[in-house]
C-alpha cells in the first residue's frame, strides 16, 4: 500500500503540472478559438458577405485551430503527435480521393456563394437545364422549371459550364419576325406593326424598338420587331404580341404567305 502511495505521489509530481498545463491549453485554446470565430462572423457580416459563407469559414476556421489546440496539448503531455498528424494527413488523402466528385462540388458551391453569378429568384439556363433558382446548397443548386419540375444540378456542373442569367440585368428584348407577302406595302406593314408598339404600355421606351426587313426569304419578305420589357413581362408579351399581329395583319388585309414553290411544267414532244 505504502509502495502504491509512493508511486501515485511519484506520477502526480511527474504530470501534475502537465496535466495543468494541458488543460490550461485545452480551456485556453478553445476560448481563443470561438473568439476568433466571433470576430470572423462580425467582420463578414458587416461587410455583407453571404450567410452560408461566413458560417462555413468561420466554422472551418474554429474547427482548425481547435485541432491545434488539441495537438499542443498533447504534446504537453509528453504524447508524440507526429504520428497523429501523419494518420490525419494519410486519412485526408484517403477521403479526399474517395470523395473528389463532392470535393469538387463542394468547392463549386462555394465560389458560387462567394461570387454570385446568380442568386435565389432569377431565371438561369446552366447545367443542361434552365429554371428558375430555388435554392443554393454548398453541394448542390436547384432550379424550378417553367413547367414545375424541380431539377437538382451538382455545383460543379454549374461552374464547368456557360451559366446564362436571364434576370441580371432586369430587361429582356423580345424579338419576333412577321413575315409578309411580297405583294403587301411594307410601309403599311411597318406602319401597323408601329401602332402595335404603341399600344402596348408594358414596353420601354428605352431602349427604343426597332422594325427592320430582316430578309427577303423564299416566300415572304420577312420583318422582324425587336422590344424592350421588364423581365417578369418577357413570355406575357412574346405571346401576346404574336397574337395582336396575326389579328391586325388580318384586319388590315395584310397577308402572311404559306410556304411556296412554283414548278413549272414543260411538254417535251418527240419530233
Amino acid at each position: 500500500m505504502e509502495e502504491l502511495i509512493s508511486k501515485l505521489q511519484e506520477w502526480g509530481t511527474l504530470y501534475g503540472l502537465k496535466i495543468v498545463y494541458a488543460l490550461a491549453i485545452l480551456i485556453i485554446g478553445r476560448w481563443i478559438a470561438m473568439a476568433i470565430r466571433s470576430l470572423i462572423h462580425k467582420l463578414m457580416a458587416n461587410r455583407k458577405v453571404d450567410g452560408t459563407v461566413v458560417s462555413f469559414v468561420a466554422s472551418i476556421t474554429y474547427y482548425a485551430l481547435l485541432a491545434f489546440v488539441i495537438l499542443a496539448a498533447l504534446n504537453q503531455l509528453g504524447i508524440q503527435t507526429a504520428s497523429f498528424v501523419a494518420v490525419m494527413a494519410a486519412a485526408g488523402l484517403a477521403i479526399g480521393l474517395a470523395l473528389q466528385g463532392s470535393l469538387a462540388n463542394f468547392a463549386s458551391g462555394f465560389l458560387l456563394i462567394v461570387f454570385r453569378p446568380f442568386k435565389e429568384g432569377e431565371y438561369i439556363e446552366g447545367g443542361g437545364t434552365a429554371g428558375i433558382v430555388e435554392d443554393i446548397q454548398i453541394f448542390t443548386t436547384t432550379l424550378v422549371t417553367p413547367d414545375n419540375k424541380k431539377v437538382i444540378i451538382p455545383n460543379s456542373k454549374l461552374t464547368g459550364d456557360n451559366i446564362v442569367n436571364y434576370s441580371a440585368k432586369g430587361t429582356r428584348r423580345v424579338e419576333i419576325i412577321a413575315g409578309v407577302s411580297y405583294s403587301d406595302d411594307l410601309d403599311k406593314v411597318r406602319s401597323v406593326l408601329q401602332g402595335i408598339i404603341d399600344e402596348d404600355e408594358r414596353l420601354l421606351k428605352e431602349p427604343a424598338s426597332m422594325i427592320a426587313v430582316k430578309e427577303m426569304a423564299d416566300s415572304s419578305v420577312n420583318f422582324v420587331v425587336r422590344v424592350w420589357v421588364k423581365v417578369a413581362d418577357y413570355w406575357d408579351v412574346y405571346f401576346g404580341m404574336n397574337e395582336k399581329i396575326k389579328k391586325r395583319f388580318d384586319a388590315e388585309g395584310i397577308s402572311i404567305p404559306f410556304p411556296q414553290r412554283d414548278v413549272h411544267v414543260y411538254e417535251h414532244k418527240d419530233s
